[in-house]
């Protein structure tokens, strides 16, 4: 596969202005928050007519306990190339709001068939748990991860973001369906319990399933080919939604769970993380390997590509910076920022995808990167 050369980088470029966000970019999230939001309070009112509100506001607390650990790890994850918040934030307000209301419905629907058809309502809770709820809920949660992918590919530049979109969709529904959760059994009096199995055992389940069919997009935004998701996000599908099945099946088994759980769930667990470091490793050397081309066409100073591929590097050169001031400081942090978008942009034109857009992108990424330096400088670009 031949790739742009850097010759085609310009020398001497008179540099435009960086393009303001336009209104068709803000759209994909505020529709994505819009039905997040009516999903969420429409998903409150429901628990609030079965529990009531004290019981709602209680669990709702608990529930925030494990969505914060989540999310810091996704934070964790993220730090090399940190995805646009207002995106992420439709993500969460999908999983939390669209994803929860639509599983509720159709799961639903299927046990009162399953139990209409055999009678027997523990028979129907097994298949509901087991069959409907793995297909129904990582199929739901992974459309938005979908829809990430297809309306705002510029940002989804390989498995980690992947990982990233999907852990994010993901928390949202295990959020609900916590509160859910909690609320029901703080009637019962057993949310003590409840918290440590879902809060405690088990807080990723959910990210995890659904990270499979992250993975596979991630992949699949490398391909040279841009249809490849058309396979691909089947693929990942089926793996989110059997793992769903077997953690289900495993908690229908009443004292075999802990059993399966310490050789299964933990594992698979410690297997993730394992991957998650892994492929943020090879995400830094994508960083590297990109901007030394860069470097090469004289864009960059070796010692900006060891500070940028580096966060020992990157706290040191923002500590220099503010050192010299806010602007300095603000002008560092954008130099990395932009920097590590380049970087991603020349692997998305190494995919194959070199047209205008990306060409357009290159251009003003470069543009940024060479103020932000001046910035921190006090140099012309």
């Amino acid at each position: 596969m031949s790739s742009p050369a850097p010759q085609a980088f310009p020398a001497a470029p008179q540099w435009p202005q960086p393009r303001p966000r336009s209104l068709p970019t803000l759209v994909v999230e505020i529709v994505g928050i819009a039905l997040g939001t009516a999903g969420v309070l429409y998903l409150l009112s429901y628990i609030l007519s079965e529990a009531g509100a004290s019981a709602t506001f209680a669990s709702g607390l608990v529930a925030m306990l494990p969505l914060a650990g989540v999310l810091l790890a996704i934070v964790w994850v993220d730090r090399w190339e940190p995805e646009p918040k207002w995106l992420l934030i439709a993500a969460l307000a999908w999983g939390a709001g669209v994803s929860t209301v639509l599983a509720l419905q159709l799961n639903t629907a299927y046990a009162i068939w399953a139990y209409s058809q055999s009678g027997d309502r523990l028979q129907a809770d097994v298949l509901s748990a087991v069959i409907s709820a793995p297909l129904v809920e990582e199929g739901l949660k992974g459309l938005g991860v979908l829809l990430v992918f297809l309306f705002r590919r510029k940002f989804f530049d390989g498995p980690v973001d992947g990982i990233v979109y999907a852990a994010v969709v993901a928390a949202g529904f295990a959020f609900t369906e916590n509160v859910l959760y909690f609320a029901q059994s703080a009637e019962a009096g057993a949310l003590g319990m409840t918290f440590v199995l879902r809060g405690i055992m088990s807080p990723f389940a959910h990210i995890v399933f659904t990270a499979v069919t992250g993975i596979a997009l991630g992949f699949a935004s490398r391909s040279t080919n841009r249809l490849a998701w058309v396979w691909m996000f089947p693929v990942g599908l089926l793996g989110a939604a059997l793992l769903h099945a077997v953690w289900n099946a495993s908690a229908s088994l009443g004292g075999y769970y802990f059993i399966l759980y310490f050789l299964f769930q933990v594992p698979l667990f410690v297997a993730g993380i394992v991957l998650v470091v892994w492929l943020r490793n090879d995400e830094k050397a994508t960083i590297g390997n990109r901007l030394t081309e860069y470097a090469q066409a004289g864009w960059f100073a070796p010692h900006e590509i060891y500070m940028l591929t580096s966060f020992k590097g990157r706290r040191v050169a923002r500590a220099w910076a503010a050192a010299r001031g806010d602007g300095p400081e603000a002008a560092m942090k954008d130099f990395q920022k932009y920097a590590t978008l380049l970087a991603f942009t020349r692997q998305r034109a190494l995919s194959g995808r070199y047209d205008m857009g990306v060409r357009r992108d290159e251009q003003d990424l470069l543009a940024r990167v060479t103020r932000a330096r001046a910035g921190f400088t006090g140099a012309p670009g």
